[in-house]
């Protein structure tokens, strides 16, 4: 293991038997099963990844894809069905709500269970009790047994004795969605200390803002198999292409998750897709439009082509400076290559580190709830006050829309334009409310 790792996973496989009947599960247990009454699940299939001292890395996936299983191994709560994990340093995680909590104990209690069970003595955590009651804030209710906490009380309890055992390791898994707004700032202002001492932190999230925010990288996660790591970006990009189903699996992982039949459909879906994509090749939008992105990312099943993009200024000049208290409108060209019954055409802003900061669609503006032709072109204008800090962002574009209540992406270009806004007053935050201060005696 090299010195800078912090987290060595090599080729981790984590499978589970599923039994239709509890019957089955005695009998195969006993070895009285005379042919195979179970389904095998793989949860992780050979997965492998390091995560580097000092880096904050989150893993992204849909659900069952493998995060909780993940983590759970690498603490050391489930073992592997086969490769190995190898940790270097002194790990603190926050597993389930309330893992390692005994009901029947009251919060002090529990925190010194829980600190036993990581290594730490008696003495050393009474140095670090007042830290972690003034922490968890929950009053009196620390000398209250734990079933009678709610929710919120057993997050605040566990985040605080996980960090405040000074770990070298964070381990969280998207236990900080259960506390109060309030509270998760308090725990990502304890990120940024963390990050600001070099330890190393690890945790799943669905908040894919807090991911774009706080990581270094990003892993992400679909159906046990490891489909990419890189900037959170990258990996946000992609794992809303997952979301709606236009990011095929490598064949090879395919194969290992699918029986024949399944194979055979994906296969099918894998090919249409590769026609729709050259069918928009062919259509691409003119990328040497002023402040147009020649590496935009862009997908769709074919049945639109958004084929020109701009913004134009007060004036109504194209331009991608944009003076901050100024109007503006953002345009796109659609062009439909099917009949559909209700597009939606879609902005979003973004900032230079993928953190969708705003947006909108006409479905929410209620502008344009029509069915469309094959061959109709529309032209599209969104058109609002420049109310966002001085800075550099990028505007993404999308036409979907949805076919037997499913959600569909006709034609999507995520980072495809970058807007100047140009400001000589920023606020706090990402976007300046504009308000007006008296001061008087």
């Amino acid at each position: 293991m090299e010195n800078d790792i912090a987290i060595e996973v090599k080729n981790l496989t984590k499978s589970y038997k599923l039994y239709d009947k509890p019957l089955d599960r005695l009998k195969d247990s006993l070895g009285l099963a005379r042919k195979k009454r179970f389904k095998e699940h793989l949860a992780l299939n050979d997965v492998s990844l390091s995560v580097h001292k000092g880096e904050t890395v989150g893993i992204i996936g849909t659900n069952g894809s493998g995060k909780s299983t993940i983590l759970k191994i690498i603490t050391g709560v489930l073992t592997p069905t086969s490769g190995e994990v190898k940790v270097e340093g002194h790990i603190s995680a926050l597993l389930e709500l309330g893992a390692g909590f005994n009901m029947e104990y009251n919060g002090i209690d529990n925190i010194y269970l829980n600190g036993m069970m990581i290594g730490f003595s008696e003495e050393e955590i009474t140095r670090r009790l007042d830290s972690i009651l003034e922490f968890a804030d929950i009053g009196d209710y620390v000398y209250q047994p734990c079933k009678t906490y709610s929710s919120g009380m057993f997050v605040r309890l566990a985040f605080a004795v996980a960090i405040n055992i000074d770990p070298e390791i964070l381990i969280v898994d998207e236990a900080l969605s259960v506390g109060d707004v309030f509270f998760q700032a308090k725990c990502y202002h304890k990120f940024e200390e963390f990050k600001k001492q070099g330890k190393t932190i690890l945790f799943v999230s669905h908040d894919l803002s807090s991911i774009s925010k706080y990581c270094d990288r990003a892993v992400l996660l679909n159906q046990g198999v490891l489909l990419g790591e890189g900037t959170p970006k990258e990996m946000i990009d992609i794992y809303k292409q997952v979301l709606v189903g236009q990011y095929p699996l490598p064949s090879s992982d395919v194969k290992n998750l699918l029986d024949d039949d399944e194979i055979r459909e994906a296969a099918a879906k894998a090919d249409d897709k590769a026609k729709a994509k050259i069918k928009q090749e062919e259509k691409k939008p003119d990328k040497k439009a002023q402040g147009a992105n020649p590496d935009t990312l862009e997908y769709g099943d074919g049945a639109a082509t958004i084929d020109e993009f701009y913004v134009t200024d007060e004036k109504g000049v194209r331009s991608t400076s944009i003076i901050k208290g100024t109007d503006f409108t953002v345009h796109m060209r659609v062009k439909f290559n099917r009949d559909v019954a209700a597009p939606i055409f879609a902005f979003t802003f973004k900032n230079i580190m993928g953190i969708e900061i705003t947006g909108t669609n006409s479905m929410v503006e209620k502008a344009f709830l029509e069915p469309v032709k094959a061959g109709d072109v529309k032209n599209i204008s969104f058109t609002q006050n420049m109310s966002l800090q001085g800075g550099e962002y990028l505007i993404s574009f999308g036409v979907t829309g949805f076919e037997q209540n499913n959600f569909t992406v006709y034609h999507r270009l995520y980072d495809a334009l970058n807007i100047t806004v140009v400001s000589d007053k920023n606020t706090v935050g990402y976007y300046d409310m504009n308000s007006t201060c008296k001061v008087e005696d």
